[in-house]
């Protein structure tokens, strides 16, 4: 969906998630809507978790509008991350009962596509056990975050997604306790970063969508107006 802003984004997804949840309501099983993922990237914007803390968004909302950031309570877990370009922010409406009705299995199956997708860059990324999410250098003195992940499932079909910094500003995330973790040891970072240059971020949509057919066990469907995802 290229840049686009965050609540149209939300609402558009909404749309989509409601709709799975409708078609299980009356029974359409044998013949449900497709698996949707959702490829886009925000301007400046600060979202916080149910569970989150205000108090980890460090700027007053005057500051926020000289920033020309937004902020929003959204209903996803997770405490408060930022969205800005050059992430790659990524949706998945899946229906986890044609895949796997599992929370922990889902989210290992996110990380395990940026993990993957990481390696196709000569990057180890890693999990850190009290943690959700992807890290580079996890075990070191400076375990660095390269990839948020935030979920909310109703009647087992999720809404929401992970935030992968490819070309990241890095500095926006020195506004907020990042997604809670107030460590010194623990840092963001980015693919750019990582790598010491930009990444063409067309090149890191077509790895990681063949990254989401592998780990979720998932077929193309292409459409005219836009790719689809349907469970083998």
């Amino acid at each position: 969906m290229g840049l686009i802003q965050y609540p149209k984004a939300w609402e558009y997804q909404t749309e989509i998630h409601q709709q799975l949840i409708l078609e299980k309501r009356s029974g359409n099983v044998k013949n449900p809507s497709p698996h949707v993922l959702i490829f886009c990237e925000h301007p400046h914007v600060f979202t916080l978790g149910k569970s989150g803390d205000e108090a980890h968004l460090k700027v007053s909302e005057d500051l926020l509008s000289e920033m020309n950031a937004e902020f929003f309570k959204i209903n996803r877990g997770g405490d408060i991350t930022y969205h800005g370009p050059g992430q790659l922010v990524v949706y998945p409406i899946f229906d986890l009962d044609r895949l796997q009705t599992d929370v922990h299995w889902y989210i290992r199956s996110l990380e395990e596509v940026i993990i993957r997708t990481l390696a196709h860059f000569g990057l180890q990324g890693e999990r850190v056990n009290e943690y959700t999410g992807v890290w580079v250098g996890a075990n070191s003195a400076s375990a660095r975050k390269i990839c948020a992940i935030g979920v909310h499932l109703s009647r087992w079909v999720s809404l929401h997604g992970l935030a992968f910094n490819v070309n990241t500003n890095l500095n926006y995330f020195n506004h907020i306790v990042p997604c809670g973790i107030n460590d010194s040891s623990k840092s963001v970072t980015s693919l750019e970063k990582e790598l010491g240059k930009k990444v063409l971020m067309e090149n890191v949509k077509e790895i990681l969508l063949k990254q989401f057919v592998d780990v979720f066990g998932l077929e193309l469907m292409d459409t005219s107006n836009e790719t689809e995802l349907n469970v083998n």
